[in-house]
């Protein structure tokens, strides 16, 4: 298949498909972050509620475990941003990244590094974060022991460019707190990364999550630059497609593309959702070009709105003990409640209201399985 024209709707439907957006996938947790080729979570918590919105009977507890197994890390990587990855992806792709994470910290604190041996660094960094997980202040405390005079946040920085290092739970567990601690992959996997990275099999993965996508796409994705050599040697291998504007698009020849008039049921997605941010060109998603908020917080309270398959407002979630805000009041009796308001951008279309509230019902029972659900709709600001 080449130059066929997809209109930014079926360009959408496409990338919903293989997002499990159009309908929940019937498999684990694992599987589905491998096959989302991650999920951003510097929200740490932000990925239950990812999972829940394409899986059918995801529990708080599955992905737990897989961070007690050691199954998945969480470890900058594309865009130089935190994403939970299967351990495989995590050793695989962090030497690709590298080179974004180095520019992105020499850029933030370079002025720091003037005179510093940065290989001697990495080796006590490496030593101290295999000796015991630490937390950046203390590993910066630390290594400015050994290199006086400079500043502790820019050597812990710098250890973090250098090293792999991964945030070992309890962070990320569900309902579990504590300190962002940090060791090596080798320390908590017994591995280093790979030697010989694979940039082809990391946009093949790309391309079965996200496409159909042209090369500013992945390189938005992954933070990387010169694609296009990338993408011109697997061409034989990819259907060549065209976008409305003309601009090329690759895919997978196996992907789906259904109809681009396929319903596209209502979705909840938690904030940083690599759905939104992973296109140059994100008319797919976001028709009308609106600002995406990054929310503060842990991710498991805010978020925004899919409806027709497009970005349609935002989410915030009040529920008893640790909600957004200063959660949900009791009702009168003492009964505790969840409270989700729902602010929609414009006027509803017609059974809009009853998609979000069904939807809606089923994110607080996910959220707050003990309280009292409730809906509230509200302008969007």
């Amino acid at each position: 298949m080449t130059g066929t024209v997809l209109t930014a709707r079926a360009a959408g439907r496409a990338t919903l498909a293989r997002q499990h957006l159009l309908e929940r996938h019937a498999g684990g947790a694992l599987e589905e972050i491998a096959h989302l080729a991650g999920m951003q979570a510097q929200a740490p918590l932000a990925p239950y509620t990812g999972l829940w919105a394409r899986l059918h009977g995801f529990t708080h507890d599955e992905l737990s475990a897989l961070y007690h197994r050691r199954q998945v890390v969480r470890i900058a990587l594309m865009r130089g941003t935190i994403h939970l990855v299967a351990c495989q992806d995590a050793l695989a792709w962090r030497p690709l990244v590298d080179p974004v994470i180095a520019r992105a910290t020499q850029a933030a604190f370079g002025r720091h590094y003037r005179d510093l041996d940065q290989d001697t660094l990495a080796e006590a960094a490496r030593e101290l974060t295999e000796t015991a997980p630490r937390t950046f202040a203390q590993l910066g405390a630390l290594l400015e022991q050994r290199f006086p005079g400079r500043d502790p946040a820019a050597l812990a920085q710098a250890a973090r460019a250098r090293l792999p290092l991964v945030q070992i739970p309890p962070r990320g567990v569900w309902r579990a707190g504590g300190a962002i601690a940090h060791t090596t992959t080798r320390a908590w996997l017994g591995r280093d990364p790979v030697d010989k990275p694979d940039v082809e099999a990391m946009v093949r993965r790309y391309l079965a999550a996200f496409g159909p996508a042209g090369v500013m796409d992945a390189q938005a994705w992954s933070g990387l630059t010169r694609l296009r050599e990338v993408f011109d040697r697997l061409r034989p291998h990819l259907a060549v497609l065209r976008g409305e504007s003309g601009a090329e698009l690759f895919d997978l020849p196996e992907a789906p593309r259904p109809d681009p008039d396929t319903p596209a049921p209502a979705r909840f997605l938690p904030e940083y959702d690599n759905l939104l941010f992973s296109h140059a060109e994100r008319g797919r998603v976001n028709p009308h070009g609106r600002g995406v908020p990054l929310f503060p917080g842990n991710g498991s309270a805010l978020g925004y709105i899919l409806l027709d398959g497009v970005y349609a407002g935002l989410w915030r979630a009040q529920r008893p003990g640790g909600a957004a805000g200063r959660g949900a009041p009791a009702r009168a009796g003492g009964a505790q409640r969840a409270l989700l308001t729902i602010r929609h951008f414009g006027a509803l279309p017609a059974g809009g209201r009853e998609q979000l509230t069904g939807e809606g019902l089923r994110l607080l029972g996910f959220l707050a399985p003990q309280a009292t659900p409730e809906i509230a709709f509200a302008p969007a600001t």
